[in-house]
């Protein structure tokens, strides 16, 4: 005669081991594994950069600025009525890369591209006073010979995208955190 109690024990005993070895061999795998996981996290100083904060007060009508975010410089212009008319005005038919202006704006009076031609990464002119700032009043890239109009939209040369837009949100009237 044989004794079922033992069998039904062993296997009960059995499971048990195999279903405790497995769950530790996935804790202990997924132990080892989140150092390899956590050192694809940006470092802290990258994170730092990843948001930049201007302050819009000093900058008049007509005037630009440009910042660093992200290693890129950031053009901001405020623009005149004339300016902001001019983009408005253009059919979208006749660009390459048509976007109208209200949509690369959230404030009229306020321009905010990265500005890196599209074409081979080159800083357009058309910041500072006294620039060329192409056929169309916005920036030209003296490398390669695109225009770009008071919206940042290519309007002549090799470049084939406008300038882009950045990520940015006004938190009040006269501040904007671009990232």
């Amino acid at each position: 005669m044989t004794d079922n109690s033992n069998t039904l024990g062993d296997g009960s005993r059995r499971d048990f081991l195999l279903v405790s070895t497995a769950t530790l061999g996935v804790a202990g795998t997924a132990l080892a594994v989140w150092p390899f996981i956590h050192s694809a996290n940006p470092a802290k100083d990258v994170l730092a950069l990843a948001s930049t904060e201007v302050d819009l007060s000093a900058v008049e009508e007509g005037m630009a600025i440009t910042v660093m975010w992200r290693g890129k410089p950031v053009f901001i212009r405020h623009r005149t009525p004339s300016d902001i008319q001019m983009a408005a005005e253009v059919e979208l038919a006749d660009m390459r890369d048509p976007q109208a202006d209200a949509d690369r704006v959230q404030k009229p009076e306020w321009l905010i591209l990265v500005g890196v031609c599209t074409h081979l990464g080159c800083i357009p002119s058309g910041q500072k006073l006294g620039d060329s700032r192409g056929e169309f009043g916005g920036w030209f890239c003296p490398c390669h010979g695109s225009h770009y109009d008071t919206s940042g939209r290519i309007r002549k040369g090799p470049a084939p995208f406008n300038l882009p837009v950045p990520p940015y949100a006004f938190t009040d009237d006269t501040n904007i955190v671009i990232g």
